[in-house]
């Protein structure tokens, strides 16, 4: 055995536990983020949970709204995630130091699994395409909203790249690997495994290639296919594509009473019991109620927290805004990647300082402004869109219950709103009594 032989599946292995814990490591990080927000209660029966997982998580069941994009969005998840099934093999041989270790011990089924990946490898990379094209060249609303300028764009812009560049690595390895079986070049030809469908079209192209070249392009495509997909684990939980892992749990726990419905605050409301009934009191209790709503992150719950990363930035939501289409400032794509950046922001210096030190900053005024939260009709239209069951109407109800409740900041009519609503139990300037008068008009 040579000594690249022996070295190569050392180096294969070192890469492997170092992409592996860097992966874990950015995981605790995220986990422990999320776990910043306070306790919430989330009630219904497990099977409805389960449900929610196959229909809306893993059967994409709100996408087929528009199914074009859809099938086009499940070949990209479907075809990417069972494509690297054969990742299992290569990180096998690579420890090994083996060629299609699985190609002996499946036999005939062997060629039949690589041709059906390869297959999906093509309608994958086209998708791809597609979807490159929808971004940046169609001028679709959605896609081209300012609040997607600088970061986010590029974001899907590499992601999608990087899925080509990976699509093509597996065919061009596969193409190169069955020419060296039939030039019966040591390793390749000990398990012949015949030519794939898709990767066979590429032999035009390099059978006029030497033995040696074939090998270096073989060895280059293998190693950078599976050095592409580490550094796409590594990648994703910094993307908005976490969303591909977060999606299951976020489907799982999401609420499953009505939307838009407000929680009362039980601390609250003993508070006012208190107030009304002071014999009721504790003596010894030297407890402040809890904040109104939220004002960072910190105050909302585990689950809006969880709502944030796993955000895919699709618009469906602002799009179905009637806030934001008739031309206001609202925009719950935003609400949702504000708060995941101010959450990041706060994970970092808590990361850095080991503790949460004030930074004098906040998810409201700082990240988002009162006209935003202003603007919210609370239709329910965002929650309605979402196809990974992502809550921003929560987000903005108790941003705008800690800026009516704790700074009266409110506008003039919704102030008289709620002086009627105090003094005359209705949104309107009647006196009570006289409530049903209008009745009277009507005989």
């Amino acid at each position: 055995m040579s000594p690249i032989q022996i070295l190569e599946p050392l180096i294969f292995i070192a890469l492997t536990i170092i992409a592996i814990g860097f992966v874990f490591k950015r995981g605790k990080i995220i986990s422990k983020t999320i776990r910043l927000g306070r306790d919430e209660e989330l009630k219904g029966p497990k099977s409805a949970r389960w449900k929610n997982v196959f229909l809306l998580a893993l059967g994409q069941q709100k996408m087929f709204r528009k199914p074009g994009v859809a099938i086009l969005h499940l070949i990209v998840y479907a075809g990417f995630i069972i494509i690297n099934i054969e990742i299992i093999e290569i990180i096998l041989d690579g420890i090994l130091g083996q060629h299609r270790l699985f190609a002996p011990l499946l036999g005939t089924v062997y060629p039949v699994l690589i041709n059906s990946f390869e297959a999906l490898a093509l309608l994958v990379l086209l998708a791809c395409i597609v979807f490159l094209i929808r971004r940046n060249l169609k001028s679709i609303t959605r896609l081209q909203s300012a609040d997607l300028n600088g970061w986010p764009r590029k974001d899907a812009t590499i992601i999608l790249g990087a899925e080509i560049i990976l699509m093509s690595l597996f065919l061009i390895m596969n193409a190169c690997d069955t020419l060296l079986q039939e030039r019966g070049h040591l390793s390749y030809s000990e398990h012949p495994t015949g030519n794939f469908w898709i990767s066979s079209l590429l032999h035009p192209l390099l059978s006029n290639w030497s033995t040696h070249s074939l090998v270096i392009a073989e060895r280059a495509s293998w190693w950078l296919h599976i050095l592409g997909i580490y550094a796409f684990l590594n990648y994703l939980p910094y993307s908005k594509h976490l969303h591909i892992i977060l999606a299951f749990p976020n489907a799982y726990y999401a609420r499953l009473e009505p939307s838009g419905k407000m929680e009362n605050m039980p601390a609250i409301q003993q508070e006012v019991i208190y107030a009304m009934q002071p014999e009721l009191a504790p003596t010894d209790s030297n407890t402040s109620p809890p904040r109104f709503g939220a004002r960072d992150v910190m105050d909302l719950s585990w689950k809006n927290l969880l709502d944030a990363y796993s955000c895919t930035e699709c618009g469906r939501c602002s799009s179905a805004c009637p806030a934001n289409q008739t031309g206001k400032m609202l925009s719950p794509r935003k609400i949702m990647m504000d708060t995941r950046d101010r959450l990041e922001e706060v994970g970092q210096s808590i990361a850095k300082h080991g503790t949460w030190h004030d930074d004098s900053r906040a998810l409201l005024h700082d990240y988002i402004s009162v006209e935003e939260i202003n603007a919210c009709t609370t239709c329910n239209a965002c929650v309605q869109e979402c196809p990974v069951s992502i809550n921003p109407l929560d987000i903005i109800l108790q941003l705008r219950r800690n800026l009516v409740m704790e700074e009266s900041n409110t506008p003039a009519e919704w102030a008289t709103l709620f002086g009627n609503v105090e003094n005359n139990f209705a949104p309107w300037k009647f006196n009570p009594e006289e409530r049903e008068k209008w009745i009277e008009s009507t005989k």
